[in-house]
């Protein structure tokens, strides 16, 4: 235990780094969303497909499965959810808070985190587990906001650099795909960039509120109780309770243990939500989880 809340500092100093360079005028908002982009398209798809690089093993494959099902079933029930819990709030408070019920900051910190405790093949589970949720994520997540489904949304879900880096790492691992080990090095390397890149990109962000309006509102502390300690601490109960241990909890639990998708700002600008309140609810859950990581981690073991 000792060791996972080693890391969880770790990250959290980081962070820091990201909040004083902000501070300081080393990174401004452009290299933020520069930054933002590279981890999304580049280390974070590297660092995944440099995570299936292992030998085919069918117990490796079956456990990947369930894992997968287990995500779909989760975020389902989430979705529902989300629908029911937040009807005593205004609209766009609604919205914004249904879709972080649904959508973890998964990609930011679950990937840097999981990856920080149990190493590769922690990636290799976290990254099959997250496949329902980069689906859901343009579909069931814009319909949050919009009212309205699209085709073309289907489509940015399966070609989402997210998505294609697990489909391209399934079949080198399927296939026992041996790389050139300068390739393999190089897909290693830049995927390593990921985790302190991702903390750097949120110090950097939470360096940007206005904190005092981020702690007004009883909406945007309810949201991060669900978000933060009532869900991950129900799949938790509910896995337990069907006998599930290691990875089958591990995985689930961490990764619905993490803050507001950071791309919730995001979607709530450009499908009709309120970009203000969802910036609000990132960096308080964000915050927040400084230090409910932690405390979901100890309850691991």
């Amino acid at each position: 235990m000792n060791t996972i809340v080693t890391q969880v500092i770790v990250l959290f100093l980081i962070m820091v780094v990201g909040y004083i360079s902000r501070k300081r005028g080393l990174i401004n908002p452009e290299v933020n969303k520069s930054l933002s982009e590279l981890l999304l398209n580049v280390t974070l798809p590297f660092m995944i497909i440099a995570s299936f690089n292992f030998k085919f093993s069918t117990d490796m494959l079956n456990l990947g499965i369930k894992l997968f099902l287990i995500s779909t079933v989760i975020h389902t029930v989430l979705l529902l959810l989300g629908s029911i819990i937040y009807k005593r709030f205004n609209e766009d408070e609604y919205k914004v808070l249904w879709f972080i019920t649904v959508f973890s900051n998964c990609g930011f910190m679950g990937y840097p985190v999981v990856e920080s405790i149990y190493g590769k093949i922690g990636l290799f589970y976290a990254a099959l587990f997250n496949i329902p949720f980069n689906i859901l994520m343009w579909t069931a997540g814009v319909f949050i906001f919009s009212g309205r489904g699209d085709k073309q949304n289907l489509r940015k879900a399966i070609l989402n650099p997210g998505i294609l880096s697990v489909f391209i790492g399934l079949i080198i691992f399927l296939f026992s795909v041996e790389l050139p080990a300068p390739v393999i090095k190089t897909l290693e390397m830049v995927g390593s960039m990921t985790t302190p890149l991702s903390m750097i990109i949120i110090g950097s962000t939470l360096a940007d509120a206005k904190i005092k309006s981020i702690f007004e509102g009883f909406s945007v502390y309810f949201g991060s109780f669900i978000r933060l300690i009532a869900i991950p601490l129900i799949v938790y109960f509910i896995l337990n309770l069907f006998g599930l241990k290691d990875f089958y909890l591990n995985i689930p639990v961490i990764i619905t243990a993490m803050p507001a998708a950071a791309n919730t700002v995001i979607m709530a600008e450009k499908y009709g939500g309120n970009p203000e309140y969802a910036s609000k609810v990132v960096f308080l859950t964000t915050i927040l989880s400084v230090v409910t990581i932690p405390a979901i981690l100890i309850l691991l073991k």
